[in-house]
């Protein structure tokens, strides 16, 4: 067969998060390898405008329900109509859509990609999880998750780790972009990436505050992003007395500008895939603190490339951000070790890589042709 193939990305959800920010990437970049890719969406949907941005094509369907009768016929159609060769969904709504509509077409490849460490069951009643022809998981922990507690097999379970884009290695400190955000440019600044809703224990970064403005007064806390709770942040914030510390940014598109204005980054998620914000912040050279959580640890070797805390616990949170502040030593060993490990292991490049022979692979062995060597 022509190794250059016909992808449809399908994606439920209105957000623009890491899950999302990965099937951008992953789209844009095996359409500059020479695939055609689209990817299906609901109108209102921020990866709508994002994919359109890139150039990449998009295909509006309304993804109301499991069973939206109407969103499959009409996906089949389209997947008949394009003759697309692969099919990777990505959200729970989705894909069942994608999934039903798939076979229904006769799509010779079905992909589901699964970016929450949240198990699965895979029950008669759950059918749509039997149709895939093979997961990928976003990180080791998670394919053990399936595969060991799930009962997904192993064969069909793969770990590909989210990569990083060559922007974040670029990124160089610049602290006259500190006024943007109304910082000065001597005050430590403490930076928290990632969509502002329950999972992510925002919480726990701010009942960290006091302890590390108690060491450095002028120390500043971004939260970066925007998401339901916000509001309900706010009103912690301003309760906890911490108000001249923290500021919320707001969503930010521009990571990397983070980046170069931040100290530390922190994680304080209670759960988590394989999160993007912090192997983001070690490609760009920011020390990193996160919780022991999903796949963190797979990225965060504690005292290695960055340090480690259990979910929930702020005290060890404040003296671990405290840590790093006063001790260039250990700040230049997490950077030096953090930017090496991502260098070697988790770069947008090796993801597109190993996504590509994956889908080389299965569509070649559909259609009676010998396999390429399998992605390990």
């Amino acid at each position: 067969m022509n190794d250059k193939m016909r992808i449809l990305h399908t994606e439920w959800s209105d957000g623009l998060g890491g899950q999302e920010r990965r099937v951008l990437s992953e789209a844009a970049g095996l359409r500059d390898r020479g695939h055609y890719v689209a990817i299906a969406c609901r109108r209102h949907a921020r990866i709508r405008d994002e994919a359109l941005n890139l150039g990449i094509d998009v295909h509006v369907l309304p993804f109301k329900k499991l069973y939206d009768i109407g969103s499959i016929m009409r996906l089949a159609g389209l997947l008949r109509k394009k003759r697309f060769d692969v099919v990777n969904t990505h959200s729970g709504v989705d894909s069942w859509i994608g999934g039903i509509a798939a076979r229904l077409a006769g799509v010779p490849v079905l992909v589901r990609t699964r970016h929450l460490n949240i198990p699965l069951k895979r029950n008669l009643l759950n059918f749509i999880h039997y149709l895939p022809d093979v997961y990928i998981a976003c990180g080791e922990n998670m394919r053990k998750n399936l595969t060991e507690n799930c009962g997904f097999p192993d064969k069909k379970v793969i770990s590909i780790p989210t990569g990083v884009g060559p922007e974040f290695f670029r990124v160089t400190k610049n602290m006259s972009l500190r006024a943007k955000y109304g910082l000065d440019e001597n005050s430590p600044v403490i930076t928290n990436v990632g969509i502002l809703r329950s999972v992510k224990g925002h919480e726990v970064t701010l009942q960290a505050v006091k302890a590390v403005a108690g060491f450095y007064p002028g120390a500043k806390f971004l939260l970066v992003g925007d998401g339901p709770r916000e509001e309900e942040l706010k009103k912690m914030v301003s309760d906890l007395g911490i108000s001249g510390h923290v500021i919320f940014t707001g969503f930010v598109d521009n990571i990397p500008e983070i980046y170069s204005i931040s100290d530390i980054a922190v994680l304080s998620s209670w759960s988590e895939g394989f999160p993007q914000s912090i192997i983001q912040a070690m490609a760009a050279g920011v020390p990193v603190v996160a919780t022991k959580v999903g796949g963190v640890p797979e990225a965060v070797i504690h005292g290695e490339t960055g340090l480690l805390v259990d979910p929930g616990d702020y005290d060890a949170l404040g003296v671990s951000i405290i840590r790093i502040l006063n001790d260039d030593k250990l700040k230049n060993k997490l950077v030096g070790n953090a930017l090496e490990k991502v260098k070697n292991l988790f770069t947008a490049e090796h993801m597109l890589e190993m996504i590509e022979e994956l889908y080389i692979d299965l569509t070649e062995s559909r259609s009676g042709k010998t396999r390429r060597r399998l992605v390990k």
